[in-house]
């Protein structure tokens, strides 16, 4: 009976990237709702500067951490059960950032067609809502809160539309960025990796623009329930293309350098599948809340 050859299993040393990163991310969070509580109101705060401590951390403990799994990558420490072991991770990573934004879609839902329909009188709550908001009409987007704070529709037209139009360019590009790294046309690869991370950019620059423009307009997030999910979907949405654009940027970094091969190249496999992730995100997000 022939001996079972078994692979090598590579188990890295203890890290202390995985605390930093809950230390980066407890300070952006501490930092980032300071920081919106004061420039809501006007105040001075360190609201600002315990964002920028934590955004400076988590730089910090990404590039550690990336710069470590490069190096065991490259160091062939790894083995074909490590790579399903990775593909399984990255696949479960996903899956958790989808139910992630199905919670806010959820919200969005439950919104729109339970609870300002409720407050329109609907199922025989015709008293309570007297009681809770006299005069109050059940219509979406609602542009009006219960304190008198009036904001304006963000519309499809414009912004929107380019912005989408730019991430489905950008994931046909990282398309054949990934088919140029399988047929080893590293011409290819580069160009088309380049202008995914090009175009990343200016989806990111023109959100910035909309959110300025949003402002001008009255839709800020004292503007109830609509202006709280419009900037919580698309808010979220953003930092998850800032987190895709740096990963396109380490991987375009990493093509040059010749690290990737058409038989090995899972890095670059699950940066795709982010980005193409986020774009599909980007797609539901245009329809539900831009749209209809």
């Amino acid at each position: 009976m022939a001996q079972q050859e078994y692979q090598k299993y590579y188990v890295p040393e203890s890290s202390p990237w995985p605390i930093v990163g809950a230390v980066a991310l407890f300070l952006i969070a501490v930092g980032a709702a300071n920081f919106t509580v004061e420039m809501t109101k006007g105040k001075e705060g360190f609201g600002g500067w315990i964002l920028f401590a934590g955004i400076a951390m988590l730089i910090f403990m990404v590039t550690g951490w990336f710069r470590n799994q490069i190096h065991e990558s490259m160091s062939g420490l790894y083995s074909d059960q490590l790579g399903r072991s990775y593909r399984q991770g990255m696949a479960w990573f996903i899956f958790s950032e989808i139910m992630f934004f199905a919670a806010f879609f959820g919200a969005l839902f439950y919104a729109r067609t339970i609870a300002i329909p409720w407050l329109g009188g609907a199922s025989n709550n015709a008293m309570t809502n007297e009681v809770l908001w006299p005069g109050f009409e059940a219509v979406w987007p609602l542009l009006q809160t219960p304190g008198g704070i009036e904001s304006t529709q963000m519309g499809w037209f414009g912004l929107p539309l380019i912005n989408t139009l730019l991430l489905l360019t950008s994931s046909v590009t990282c398309h054949y960025a990934h088919v140029g790294l399988e047929q080893n046309k590293r011409k290819q690869l580069s160009v088309m990796l380049a202008l995914t991370i090009f175009l990343g950019c200016i989806f990111l620059g023109l959100q910035a623009y909309e959110y300025i423009h949003a402002y001008d307009i009255g839709l800020t997030l004292d503007s109830g329930v609509y202006g709280n999910t419009f900037y919580l979907l698309t808010g979220f949405h953003g930092l998850h293309v800032t987190l895709g654009t740096v990963i396109l940027i380490v991987l375009y970094f990493r093509v040059q350098k010749g690290h990737f091969t058409p038989d090995n190249h899972f890095a670059f496999q699950a940066g795709s599948w982010y980005w193409h992730f986020v774009d599909v995100v980007w797609v539901m997000l245009f329809f539900l809340v831009y749209i209809l």
